[in-house]
């Protein structure tokens, strides 16, 4: 554990000293947080994935820049899929072990003809009621899911939030409107955030999956807007919420109410809540940086 703890330290000095961090000739970028989902290579023997995912559960319950583990590779591999439900009940078992690390779980990246139909019924359910999934990466195959109703309402009801990586699934999946899931998630109230999947693959960055979601979902200012808060909701940084309700984003905790949230000057109250919160100080940065933008538009 020591070892891959060295590792994750010597990448963010690296990336330090390469951006000039904390030095007067800082790049931009340094004000990018960082932080690390440990991933575990899922097509791999059963002894190595189960080895692998304990020590992601080590290292994220000793870095607190390592914030959570994914599961990750093909999932239609070989024995991505033959070892699949195992794989969940180890996951299930750790999570007894280490209830406070985050578990987010690349599930239903599947469509039809990469996988026989009995394997489009059940990852994306087990990743949530075995796997203990707080986020789940792709979703596609949901629709295909034994009782997917019921399946959207649990997600719905867990807040089990879904990253929607639009170019990914039509780029490796084949799957484009109207097909995919992304509208079905919307209207069960299921939270989802866009993400990019592996930019340095696509060639993309995250504001090129906004305008995709625009153009073809019809997605308005306020649908983005929304995406962009349940990110932060779920991002799995330390802290509580700066929203009252789950996935609600009409109302801060009392602390902060009476003000308009991201403004300059938080009265006392909502400033012990923000510097006891990364999450909370995020989520008004947020809040902040809508308001700079809408003020600019005409």
């Amino acid at each position: 554990m020591a070892i891959d703890a060295k590792q994750l330290d010597d990448s963010l000095a690296e990336r330090n000293r390469i951006e000039h961090c904390g030095q007067p000739d800082a790049a931009a970028a340094c004000a990018v947080k960082i932080r690390y989902l440990y991933q575990v290579l899922r097509a791999n023997p059963p002894q190595q994935v189960f080895a692998q995912t304990l020590l992601a559960f080590e290292v994220a319950s000793a870095d607190p820049n390592v914030v959570g583990l994914n599961f990750v590779q093909p999932e239609d591999a070989t024995l991505a899929m033959s070892e699949y439900n195992r794989q969940m009940h180890m996951l299930d078992y750790l999570h007894s072990v280490y209830p406070r690390v985050h578990i987010s779980l690349h599930a239903g990246e599947l469509a039809p003809g990469l996988a026989p139909p009995d394997g489009l019924r059940f990852h994306i359910r087990e990743a949530v009621e075995l796997g203990h999934a707080e986020r789940i990466g792709h979703g596609v195959d949901v629709m295909l899911e034994t009782n997917p109703r019921a399946l959207l309402r649990e997600m719905a009801e867990r807040h089990v939030m879904v990253e929607i990586n639009l170019t990914s699934n039509d780029g490796i999946l084949g799957i484009v409107p109207p097909h995919h899931p992304l509208p079905e998630y919307r209207a069960a109230h299921v939270p989802v955030a866009l993400s990019t999947d592996d930019e340095g693959v696509s060639r993309i960055d995250l504001t090129h999956e906004y305008v995709r979601a625009a153009m073809e979902y019809g997605l308005g200012y306020l649908d983005l807007k929304a995406m962009a808060r349940t990110s932060l909701e779920h991002s799995f940084l330390p802290g509580e919420s700066l929203w009252q309700k789950p996935d609600d984003f009409s109302r801060v905790k009392s602390a902060c109410e009476g003000q308009a949230p991201g403004s300059a000057a938080p009265t006392a109250k909502c400033q012990a809540l923000l510097g006891s919160s990364e999450r909370a100080a995020q989520q008004w940065e947020l809040e902040r940086r809508f308001a700079v933008f809408e003020a600019s538009l005409p």
